[in-house]
């Protein structure tokens, strides 16, 4: 269960969704403060206007658990929760932010525009906007083809377009793409951009496929244990992501010890059954060198770049 101290500070990176957007539009950029257990505040959270927002952590760490709070499907025990700049009330706000949270809600004996206008008149949304809202999703053309018939990237589409009406300036996405083929996730991935670039949707996304991520993303949050511990951008991370040696060996304990002899121990990184050096990238055949002199046979000793998977694994202590 989670600690009372990191829901505490889930509360507090409310702002990160609360500040996206000024009732007047004013402000493109929002600072999020942090209350910690200690009581002090602190700055943790810059997010832009009509960004794409990623939030990546391990399962439990509390991605969900912030995007209910502020949904308002989730009471804080503590701190506060303030959205849009605090200029309008809850129920205001909470008109001008769309979510898709786990498995899309649906009408599956119904079509999708029939889900639509029975959602539309649930939320009190304009009825007159539907045909176009299926358009945005790629949806236009099912038909009379009903909901339980679509495929899941369909469905995910489907929940996505229902989560537009009213016209929300911002979406919430918790791993919209989880469980989709590839088809489907190309699928997702275009409506999100399409929504973003043609309409100034901004979007906050967890997921747990980081590779898919990187090619929408535009900012990350890392978010531990309950705690936001990094914030980086795109362009930020991809100038992070060093260029490493990956070595292939038949004896990575020995290896290991002889490498920790001519480079730093934190730039050697053991995983699947290889060895990634973050050091030395000039001097492999000194590497190479060392390693057959004591009897080690190397079957690989490569070049490469990091990845977003990589780095995210690092920066989480694994």
């Amino acid at each position: 269960m989670m600690k009372k101290t990191h829901l505490l500070l889930l509360v507090s990176i409310l702002v990160l969704l609360c500040g996206l957007l000024t009732a007047c539009g004013k402000t493109e950029q929002v600072n999020l403060t942090m209350v910690n257990g200690d009581g002090n505040e602190q700055t943790v959270v810059q997010i832009k206007k009509g960004e794409i927002y990623g939030f990546i952590g391990k399962n439990g760490a509390g991605k969900t658990t912030l995007m209910r709070l502020v949904l308002g499907a989730a009471m804080p025990t503590g701190g506060s929760i303030e959205r849009f700049g605090g200029e309008e009330s809850e129920n205001e706000a909470r008109h001008r932010i769309g979510a898709l949270l786990e498995y899309p809600c649906i009408y599956k004996n119904c079509t999708a525009l029939e889900n639509l206008r029975r959602f539309a008149i649930l939320t009190g949304a304009d009825t007159d906007e539907l045909e176009d809202i299926l358009d945005l999703v790629g949806l236009k053309g099912v038909g009379k083809k009903k909901a339980g018939q679509f495929s899941l990237g369909m469905k995910q589409r489907l929940a996505i377009g229902i989560a537009l009406l009213g016209h929300p300036e911002f979406l919430v996405l918790d791993e919209p793409i989880n469980g989709l083929d590839p088809a489907g996730i190309k699928e997702i991935r275009d409506v999100i951009l399409v929504l973003n670039q043609k309409k100034g949707v901004t979007f906050l996304v967890s997921s747990h496929l980081l590779d898919e991520l990187s090619k929408i993303v535009t900012t990350y949050g890392i978010i531990k244990d309950g705690v936001l511990i990094e914030q980086i951008t795109a362009k930020e991370l991809e100038g992070r992501c060093r260029h490493h040696l990956k070595l292939r060996v038949d004896n990575i304990p020995k290896a290991q010890a002889l490498l920790e002899c001519i480079a730093d121990p934190k730039a050697i990184k053991v995983q699947d059954d290889c060895i990634y050096l973050f050091d030395l990238l000039d001097k492999s055949d000194k590497v190479n060198r060392l390693l057959v002199r004591h009897g080690i046979k190397v079957s690989e000793l490569s070049v490469q770049t990091a990845s977003l998977e990589e780095y995210f694994l690092e920066r989480m202590g694994k």
